[in-house]
């Protein structure tokens, strides 16, 4: 059981997509020396993700996972001798940045080197100046904003940048036949970015975006509830596939399409803001043969099943999506190695290793934290292959690879995972 003092509680199959060249591995030139320069202090991982807003249904696998992630560590002896804790934080959404902020403020003054969130690329560009004037490690397990590539030294995720994404979802899209593309999309640096990236790889592939293209100033504000106008403007356009880019306003738009007769089987599309299960929210039926993607691997099974005892004895009910969980794990996995091998638990020591530790100096291949000590006491370098399945850190601190999931909705609504879709993350 992991201690902690809780700030807010609530809670492939074979298709292969390459988007560029692999981006190169870099060295870190500070830490790693094992001189015992950084600080010793027990490492405290404070957590900055969704427990409320439009993106809460994603809080409990990521909640999860840095839950899980910590006990684990614990288990194996802890960082540099002492047992791990946790701080847990809301990052809210954008409607309301104060949340986010105050969250930040919060954690850094209770002593967190390292902070795992936020969830919305947003969210995590209002406070990543404010982590890396503190020195404190950001690690998003689901940010996939461009904006957020080379951000700063204190900042990295384990889950792809839109690139990625991008093209698969616009190849997804082109190869169900469509060539006349509308897109809800939400006016915020996540929407506009995947956007952009799935717009590209439509127009390269023949398509046309004929509603919310880039430059054409359809987008809606976060938090918008009526899309009567929006729906009716993107339907005028007579496209023969609708791709939806938003978070819980996807329900009002549903709702909306719904009601000017939009057939939504084999024509429509999400991603991993709005990828959810919608059991409860509509007549059965209603997404039948929808598609969408979310960035990662497929959680395994033992893994899912770890995660739903964690949070079923710390947080008190079951765990209903896996979304992130696996990101969320790695991400405090590897910060944890990237402590034992510079031999310091401050944010600087973890920044300047965490390159490393994912393997881009190469190393021993290893699974687990455990295993990762073992091989760093033994001098060698390492490569960290966690649960989501991403590549080694380049410059930016991208992963320099990562799987798409796609899944497909049946008769209730429910989307379940079909295949991966592997991309690299161009240079």
């Amino acid at each position: 059981m992991i201690r902690r003092s809780t700030a807010a509680r609530g809670l492939a199959i074979a298709a292969v997509l390459s988007v560029g060249l692999a981006a190169c591995s870099t060295t870190t030139d500070a830490g790693g020396d094992g001189d015992g320069a950084g600080s010793q202090d027990p490492l405290i991982v404070g957590t900055i993700l969704p427990l409320t807003g439009t993106l809460a249904f994603l809080g409990p696998p990521e909640v999860a996972g840095v839950g899980l992630a910590i006990d684990d560590i614990n288990e194996a002896g802890g960082v540099l001798g002492n047992d791990v804790t946790m701080e847990q934080g809301d990052s809210g959404d954008t409607t309301d940045t104060s949340v986010a902020q105050q969250t930040a403020t919060d954690l850094i003054s209770k002593g967190a080197q390292v902070v795992i969130g936020a969830a919305s690329s947003a969210v995590s560009l209002n406070v990543v100046d404010q982590f890396t004037e503190a020195g404190v490690m950001q690690i998003s397990p689901a940010n996939t904003a461009t904006d957020l590539s080379g951000a700063s030294d204190f900042f990295t995720r384990t889950a792809p940048p839109d690139t990625v994404q991008g093209a698969a979802l616009g190849s997804l899209i082109l190869d169900g036949g469509h060539q006349k593309v509308a897109m809800i999309v939400q006016d915020e640096a996540y929407g506009t970015g995947l956007r952009d990236n799935v717009q590209q790889a439509i127009e390269a592939g023949g398509g046309e975006v004929v509603y919310g293209a880039t430059g054409e100033g359809d987008e809606f504000p976060p938090g918008e509830s009526n899309f009567s106008s929006i729906v009716t403007s993107a339907l005028s356009t007579e496209p023969d596939a609708i791709a939806v880019i938003a978070f819980e306003e996807t329900k009002a738009i549903v709702s909306e399409l719904t009601s000017q007769d939009w057939d939504f089987n084999g024509t429509t599309y999400f991603c991993d803001g709005n990828t959810a299960s919608y059991e409860e929210d509509f007549d059965p039926g209603t997404l039948e043969g929808v598609v969408g993607t979310i960035p990662g691997a497929q959680a395994p099974e033992e893994f899912r099943e770890r995660l739903t005892g964690w949070y079923e004895e710390n947080e008190g009910s079951e765990l209903s999506d896996y979304s992130y969980a696996a990101e969320s794990y790695d991400a405090v996995i590897l910060a944890a190695l990237a402590a034992v091998r510079g031999d310091g638990t401050d944010g600087t020591t973890i920044s300047e290793n965490i390159k490393a530790v994912s393997g881009a100096e190469g190393g021993t291949e290893v699974t687990s934290f455990e295993e990762g000590v073992t091989a760093l006491e033994a001098g060698d370098e390492i490569h960290y292959k966690g649960q989501s399945g991403v590549g080694p850190l380049n410059e930016q601190n991208d992963p320099t690879s990562a799987l798409i999931g796609v899944y497909e909705y049946g008769e209730d609504n429910v989307n379940v995972f079909a295949r991966s879709i592997e991309g690299e993350v161009a240079e």
